[in-house]
């Protein structure tokens, strides 16, 4: 099955929605979840039984238009839109005025007096009403043809509305034209040209305010630069990033955005990955460190070799992730759907009882139809169609921003029932790698000093220990007569002075006193390996090296055992060396020496006993375990199969995220049940008093009030929807 994700133009409202998505879904060899807010329709298909042109054109077939597959870059159409509706705004102010002077106590137009002047009255506001049917004609048009295809959606209930007040009110007006004066006051051009603007209106604010939840993923189309410098022989040629080729050598001098994703070849700086790491201190970068697309290079010049360019690059996989993501729905949206699918076929079937009702207890023809256009577009299925999609569109592209990708809008809704996160060791809650945890330095050098110096000689070793000092590398720093001491250690001389590095069977064969003893076995029992520094035969320091715990990972614990998440710890190692971790950290349910397999066992009866499970871990070993828990995470660190096996991605490999992904699910569903009331109440309230039911209590509206409320529904959920962003 091929992936594609189409644009898709008119759809106006829920009802739009589900029409094309059960269209799509109905087709042999297509699956396919539509998206209102983005205006997309992510498809999978069998490219043996459909081809893209067939996708286009089952999306005519379902009454819309395909735009074809989505760029990324692609540029919006220029948007007249606003002009009209300022020049518009002049003519509805005119429409008002002569049609409701006289009501207001207002000088009346002379020549186009309501009583001494119908003919006059009337044509004319029947000439202003014709720019707002032009303006309006789309809305139409859409609602005509979704009539004909037997799926009505807003369109169709705007629609029947503003004909049937324009026909009433046509057929009226030819009757006043033959002499039957009495009619005037039962015209309703202004109503018709009102319905139209303001619709049009309220979804020019509405289109306005959609976008900023697409904001995000905006931002993280342009981060990456439009060009690149590149290295030619020993000269520099500025290119576009598309002449960019795997392995080329590039140049980032400071202030400048680097191209592609690479690796460091040459040069040394620091670099500002703030808007993919969310870290605002710039890090350092040196030769054989990786640099990602639109981090912005701070003090130094350096080359780089060019990766993952185009499509490969890391911001290219952050935005297929979030628009894939934007494009699936979570399970509390069905509700919406389902109540959609019904909605406008029961608003007609509603607005015409009305009116049938309204004749037969004597109600004149006039108010009947002013009772059954008020209805028709009073009535909002386009709030219900946005409560759960904006609100996901909006959270899933700040979480991006935060570092945190999210594969599908179901695991966003599925964190905030997470009772119990499960921690991998090694790689997860530690850092994966040997680094120094503690310097007991004991010579005339300082620290910084000492390390280089022990790093230099490390360097030219190829056992595991040596990875904790290669950060302090410095290649200024000669070595000479370099050896190494099988089961002990490594020798060598920098600057005339004889230097061994190893362990206390070391000291022995040196035969030197070990007087620092009591601060090894110390070392030791904190999970330590021991590494001693000699000089001379002297010891100038007894350094303890360890997978040492993640800067952030005992704040995260305990922010989560605030929250009231069980956490538990899997390691494979042994229990000891899990315990000590555990303990320094503040996790007190430890499962140690388990098999990957063990860890899939255990999540799976957790999940038995109705826990919602949530795994945090890299590395291939908890593949498995990802994969069958409620929510798997992965850091970015971690292999490629831990992210293909994962439904979250944390970019930065920052553990506090996950406290941001509890809170951004909780309110991201706190938004959408606040939505969905306010949709259902507005709905309920409004029909209600449209139909005439409140009228007793002297609570009725016409139809040009309803469409002024009907556009404050839907930006009701807008604007509730964006509170996210804060």
């Amino acid at each position: 099955m091929k992936k594609v994700i189409l644009k898709i133009d008119g759809m106006s409202c829920s009802a739009c929605q589900n029409r094309v998505e059960k269209y799509l879904n109905k087709q042999d060899g297509v699956k396919a979840s539509v998206n209102l807010v983005m205006a997309q329709a992510m498809v999978e298909y069998d490219e043996n039984k459909v081809s893209l042109s067939d996708l286009d054109r089952f999306v005519s077939e379902s009454g819309y238009k395909s735009l074809g597959v989505y760029n990324k870059k692609e540029e919006e159409k220029k948007d007249n839109t606003l002009v009209y509706l300022i020049i518009l705004a002049f003519l509805i102010i005119l429409i008002m005025y002569i049609s409701m002077s006289h009501m207001l106590c207002l000088p009346v137009i002379p020549f186009l007096h309501m009583i001494k002047h119908p003919v006059n009255y009337g044509v004319c506001l029947f000439i202003l009403t014709i720019p707002f049917l032009i303006f309006g004609f789309d809305i139409i048009k859409s609602g005509i043809i979704k009539l004909i295809h037997a799926s009505p959606n807003m369109d169709s209930l705007v629609s029947i509305g503003v004909l049937s007040s324009l026909i009433y009110s046509l057929v009226n007006l030819i009757l006043i034209v033959s002499g039957k004066n009495i009619l005037v006051e039962h015209l309703y051009f202004e109503s018709s040209s009102m319905i139209l603007y303001f619709i049009k209106l309220g979804r020019f604010i509405d289109k306005n305010s959609k976008s900023k939840a697409k904001e995000a993923i905006k931002e993280l189309v342009t981060i990456t630069p439009e060009s690149a410098l590149i290295k030619i022989n020993d000269s520099e040629k500025e290119v576009t990033i598309d002449e960019v080729k795997k392995d080329d050598i590039l140049i980032c001098k400071p202030g400048m955005k680097i191209a592609v994703d690479g690796i460091i070849t040459k040069g040394s700086t620091h670099i500002d990955e703030s808007f993919i790491t969310g870290e605002s201190i710039p890090c350092n970068k040196k030769i054989n460190d990786k640099v990602i697309a639109g981090s912005i290079n701070i003090d130094g010049v350096i080359e780089y070799k060019a990766q993952n360019i185009g499509p490969e690059s890391t911001i290219s996989e952050i935005v297929r992730l979030v628009v894939e993501a934007t494009n699936t729905k979570a399970p509390i949206q069905h509700l919406a759907d389902i109540i959609s699918s019904y909605f406008v076929p029961g608003i007609i079937l509603i607005s015409i009882f009305t009116l049938i009702i309204y004749l037969i207890l004597g109600k004149s023809f006039n108010e009947s139809i002013i009772s059954f256009v008020t209805v028709l577009v009073v009535s909002c299925p386009c709030a219900l169609g946005l409560a759960t999609p904006l609100a996901m569109v909006v959270s899933i592209g700040k979480c991006a921003k935060e570092g945190i990708l999210i594969k599908t809008s179901e695991v966003l809704e599925t964190i905030h029932k997470v009772d119990t996160i499960v921690f991998d060791k090694t790689g997860t809650l530690t850092y994966g790698t040997l680094k120094v945890s503690e310097i007991n330095n004991y010579s005339k050098y300082k620290d910084k000093e000492l390390l280089s110096i022990i790093s230099s000689i490390e360097h030219n070793s190829t056992h595991p220990i040596a990875n904790a000092f290669k950060e302090y590398y410095d290649s200024n720093i000669n070595v000479n007569n370099f050896k190494n001491i099988s089961g002990m250690g490594l020798h060598g001389i920098i600057n005339k002075k004889e230097i061994y590095i190893g362990n206390n069977r070391l000291l022995k064969k040196l035969n030197i006193e070990n007087k620092y003893k009591d601060k090894e076995n110390e070392l030791e029992e904190n999970g330590n390996s021991i590494v001693y520094a000699v000089e001379n035969n002297n010891i100038i320091a007894l350094i303890g090296v360890k997978d040492i715990i993640r800067s952030n990972a005992k704040s995260t614990i305990k922010e989560l055992k605030r929250l009231g998440k069980e956490v538990i710890m899997l390691s494979g190692d042994n229990i000891k060396t899990a315990n000590i971790i555990a303990h320094e950290i503040g996790i007190d349910n430890v499962k140690a020496n388990v098999l990957p397999k063990e860890k899939e066992k255990f999540l799976q009866e957790k999940i038995k006993q109705n826990h919602i499970v949530m795994m945090v871990g890299d590395g291939i070993n908890d593949a498995i375990a990802l994969s069958c828990s409620n929510i798997g995470i992965s850091l970015n660190s971690g292999t490629d199969i831990a992210f293909s096996s994962s439904d979250i991605i944390l970019m930065h490999d920052d553990l506090s995220k996950i406290i941001t992904l509890l809170k951004s699910s909780n309110k991201t569903i706190r938004i959408i049940k606040e939505n969905l009331f306010w949709a259902f109440i507005y709905n309920i309230i409004m029909i209600l008093i449209a139909t005439g039911l409140l009228t007793p209590y002297k609570i009725h509206i016409n139809p040009m009030i309803a469409s002024i409320m009907m556009t404050i529904s839907s930006l009701t959920v807008v604007f509730n929807s964006l509170r996210l962003k804060k």
